[in-house]
């Protein structure tokens, strides 16, 4: 499974013959790259309806667009998307060669920062390369989505699903920031973990080595890596 952040909460994940592309939002400082210049993903994953979240998806017409039933209903008639899968919290759909199973985040979910429209609960996704399940077989990434931490991390997340990666907010401000993210580390007790979500715009600025460093006092098992702008991460 290929990783790569293009800063913000955005993913790029091939999963055998598979890409997929989670929360397009291209207008931030940690990727020099606009939508043209990704190759076409075969899916795109979008944890809720805020516009730094969907910003893009409508540059990506030729990807099937997987989301909460209320976002995927709305990109469809408002931003474009031909092609769409509404789905909710707890449930897997088959994705090509990806498992994709949503999984809840506390937080918010409207459009335009406005709430002109309510659009559901947000939720995160793990994304496997077999069927999930309690045996936690398989390579998996947990996109944690724009969460606060959670009780379901621990509970829930981490001995059924049991995901190799996680990628965690830690901007803090509208979502979890360096401690708790560092607690929602421990808690899923992932061989490796992810910072995103941090120094795109003032109020998110954040310091990813006091990240590690925190997640190093918190979960010594778990490695941090601070990916540089638009970089990769191979997870065998």
């Amino acid at each position: 499974m290929e990783l790569t952040w293009h800063g913000h909460s955005t993913w790029y994940l091939e999963v055998g013959n598979t890409s997929l592309l989670i929360d397009p939002f291209f207008d931030n400082p940690h990727t020099e790259m606009e939508p043209a210049d990704i190759d076409q993903p075969d899916y795109v994953l979008l944890t809720h309806g805020h516009a730094d979240h969907i910003a893009h998806v409508g540059e990506f017409t030729d990807a099937t667009v997987v989301a909460p039933v209320e976002v995927a209903a709305y990109v469809e008639a408002e931003m474009g998307a031909d092609d769409t899968i509404g789905m909710n919290i707890g449930g897997t759909v088959e994705c090509g060669d990806a498992y994709v199973t949503m999984h809840r985040a506390d937080h918010t979910s409207g459009i335009d920062m406005g709430y002109e429209y309510e659009l559901g609960n947000p939720a995160g996704y793990l994304v496997s390369d077999e069927q999930p399940g309690p045996d936690g077989t398989g390579t998996s990434f947990y996109h944690a989505g724009d969460t606060g931490l959670m009780s379901e991390m621990k509970d829930v997340i981490a001995p059924y699903l049991q995901p190799d990666a996680v990628a965690l907010p830690m901007g803090d401000h509208f979502t979890m920031g360096i401690w708790q993210a560092a607690i929602a580390a421990e808690w899923l007790e992932a061989p490796h973990v992810f910072p995103m979500h941090y120094d795109t715009m003032p109020p998110l600025e954040a310091d990813p080595q006091e990240f590690a460093d925190a997640v190093a006092e918190r979960a010594p098992d778990s490695e941090v890596h601070v990916l540089d702008d638009d970089g990769s991460f191979t997870l065998d």
